[in-house]
């Protein structure tokens, strides 16, 4: 695209200067009727339709689609409902804790964590409140319970839809310099609450987010 921009731009400018009004020129309205140019605009446009088909779409979306290694991210699980954000972490062990319908109740298990499943007895789950260290890659698996929802970033550029029945999952990485706190709404009308649909996600540094991770799991503990 950057090749593109600089020829085309050099050769507009080519044009207004080459053929300006000026004394001694008359203005030709009838089309050129030469051959080499009828086949150099041809040319153009295959070289312009591989460029943009052959390469740059299938680059991007490659780009866009391949999630990077799941071992070496950080995965959360969201779960939208009317009209809240659960974010779920798999907890030290690494391991997410199953998750069933049944189990989902409005007294501390939003997500329908199984009781029964050693895996997810560390597991944290957060109302509204998702964190992520920085210079780490993150894969958030979004879900809703009810009805549509879109998770938005801005300030991240990030936008999924969240889909009752399917898990889709979007990355992103963090840099040093968007360490603070930003806020996380819905993007697309989900019900009469959806003005208050909001969270916030605090984009930490790796060690103020292991001592978040501790304290999770402390005061987890402490409600056993």
């Amino acid at each position: 695209m950057l090749i593109l921009f600089v020829c085309w731009g050099a050769f507009f400018i080519y044009c207004l200067i080459r053929f300006r009004q000026r004394a001694g020129h008359k203005a030709m309205y009838e089309p050129v009727k030469a051959k080499l140019a009828k086949y150099a605009e041809y040319a153009v446009i295959v070289v312009e339709a591989f460029m943009l088909i052959g390469l740059s779409m299938p680059v991007w979306a490659s780009y866009k689609n391949d999630l990077p290694a799941r071992s070496q991210s950080l995965e959360v699980k969201v779960t939208a409902e009317q009209f809240a954000w659960n974010f779920h972490y798999a907890g030290p062990d690494g391991i997410f804790g199953k998750t069933d319908v049944k189990y989902i109740d409005n007294f501390g298990n939003a997500v329908g964590l199984d009781p029964n499943d050693p895996n997810g007895k560390d597991d944290i789950v957060t109302l509204n409140e998702l964190h992520v260290p920085v210079d780490k890659p993150v894969i958030l698996d979004i879900t809703s319970k009810d009805v549509i929802h879109s998770f938005t970033v801005n300030v991240l550029r990030v936008k999924q839809d969240a889909v009752p029945g399917m898990l889709i999952p979007i990355h992103f990485q963090a840099t040093p310099n968007s360490i603070g706190q930003y806020d996380i709404s819905c993007a697309q009308l989900c019900g009469l609450g959806h003005y208050r649909m909001r969270g916030a996600i605090s984009i930490d540094s790796p060690a103020d987010f292991a001592k978040w991770v501790s304290e999770q799991e402390a005061a987890k503990g402490g409600n056993q």
